[in-house]
């Protein structure tokens, strides 16, 4: 027999052992499928948009060139109008709290809680927050204690970050809802006085933008622009929201941004968090920078008029920005 004949037949017990094969499995059915999990259907990949840090690091410059933005003064008027105007061009709606609040030493204050909202109509919400005022004093430095700063990181890195994710939510679909609060009148406080700080958090905790406000959970920015910045676990985020934290750590990680966040808890703020979590029970959490080389385990220039523009750094705005970004995109 030639070679052509030996491969005809080869072929030929070839094709009926395959016929056999497939006669004795039998062709799987939907059912079998589902039953013995041959078929897994993949997530589908979510595409995280981009945080711009040259955008963020714009808005804090802008912030700062207004002046200390302490209320009742003309730099904080022009703040407030420029956060509504950014938040206006941005978000579905806007929502402006006014309010007087007296503080401890008896001063009164005009306040301005802004809430932009994205998705309003769902159900489904996180609440992201900062404080956008500045300290009236640099009690922490060595000249002019009496003077306001210009709270380039304190106040005006929280902001900014805000800022830019409002940017992002604009021009990429959310499957959430997303509230950006710009909290007023939080650095007046002394630590001597309880309850001193955080007091346009606290007004608006008690009265909320919207009867019945809910989100699901909530992440405060604080100094969160920082040169070299590392951001621990703090103890307060851990009591009152411990699988926030797990998230947004994690989120931070999958960012490529891990080496900012260390797993390692640390002291208790009573920052603006603090009264969300207890007057409003909205699980929240703080991301803060930590500094323990300092006795305040704050920045060297905290409540100092070295926070200035020279303290901000655009890597350490990206990290905290493209971590929101991954935890609000893959939020289910």
């Amino acid at each position: 027999m030639g070679r052509i004949g030996i491969l005809s037949k080869f072929l030929c017990v070839y094709a009926i052992v395959f016929l056999l094969l497939i006669f004795s499995c039998g062709t799987p059915t939907s059912e079998d499928q589902k039953d013995d999990n041959i078929i897994v259907t993949p997530e589908k990949s979510v595409v995280i948009p981009i945080f711009n840090a040259d955008s963020a690091y714009k808005y804090v410059s802008t912030q700062v060139a207004f002046g200390p933005r302490v209320p009742n003064s003309i730099a904080h008027t022009k703040c407030a109008n420029y956060i509504i105007a950014k938040t206006t061009a941005y978000a579905d709606t806007v929502y402006v709290q006014k309010t007087l609040i007296s503080t401890y030493d008896g001063n009164n204050f005009e306040i301005k809680n802004i809430i932009a909202s994205f998705n309003p109509e769902n159900k489904s919400r996180i609440l992201l927050f900062a404080h956008w005022d500045t300290r009236p004093w640099g009690d922490q430095d060595t000249k002019d204690k009496d003077k306001p700063i210009d709270g380039a990181n304190d106040g005006g890195s929280g902001v900014a970050v805000l800022l830019e994710v409002a940017r992002v939510l604009v021009s990429n679909n959310v499957n959430i809802g997303v509230d950006l609060a710009f909290f007023d009148l939080e650095d007046y406080g002394k630590p001597e006085h309880e309850n001193s700080y955080g007091l346009g958090t606290q007004y608006w905790a008690r009265n909320p933008h919207i009867k019945g406000y809910r989100a699901n959970y909530g992440i405060l920015l604080d100094m969160v622009g920082g040169k070299n910045a590392i951001f621990t676990q703090e103890g307060n985020s851990i009591q009152f929201a411990e699988a926030i934290v797990g998230k947004v750590w994690a989120a931070a990680t999958k960012a490529g941004y891990g080496t900012y966040f260390k797993y390692e808890q640390t002291n208790y703020i009573t920052d603006d968090h603090y009264y969300v979590n207890t007057i409003t029970n909205i699980p929240s959490i703080d991301i803060i920078q930590h500094d323990e080389s300092t006795s305040h385990n704050f920045a060297t220039y905290w409540h100092t008029h070295s926070d200035n523009m020279e303290s901000v750094d655009k890597q350490t705005l990206k990290a905290v920005g493209q971590t929101l970004l991954q935890t609000i995109y893959t939020e289910k």
